[in-house]
């Protein structure tokens, strides 16, 4: 199994997974969170990083599984800790984390690779971004 670890400021990584138990029912598996609050070291985020993805390899059960981390913001602090623990193939990583993206994660990880994971995801998440028009409303609500 692909495992899922998010990282984002504040309180958003826990919030994003508090969402995904209401919306699928129950805790996946294999998901994780790392919350950057305040002006940690450096050096202790990278450690907490790495233990986090080590646990989450561990559900690792067939060649291509690995670990999938979605990032809140390009460039910023989260993003720039995952960046000196990527390894292509086995640690991958997306910019721009939001719900329809950790859903879309968590329903196809397991019939996917790392890598056809990471382009669904990175396409599903544009795909999720619309701007909601009236008439799109009522596509939906028949309102």
């Amino acid at each position: 199994m692909i495992g899922i670890l998010i990282v984002a400021h504040g309180s958003l990584a826990d919030s994003l997974v508090e969402c995904a138990i209401h919306v699928l029912g129950t805790h996946p598996p294999a998901l994780a969170t790392i919350d950057f609050t305040g002006h940690a070291d450096p050096d202790e985020r990278q450690t907490v990083l790495h233990a986090r993805l080590k646990a989450l390899a561990a559900f690792n059960d067939k060649p291509g599984d690995g670990v999938l981390v979605l990032a809140d913001v390009y460039g910023a602090t989260p993003c720039n800790t995952l960046c000196r623990q990527l390894l292509p193939d086995h640690v991958e990583g997306i910019s721009g984390a939001n719900l329809p993206m950790l859903l879309k994660a968590l329903t196809t990880r397991d019939t996917l690779t790392l890598p056809q994971l990471v382009a669904s995801i990175v396409e599903g998440g544009r795909d999720s971004i619309q701007h909601i028009s009236e008439t799109m409303c009522h596509a939906a609500t028949g309102h």
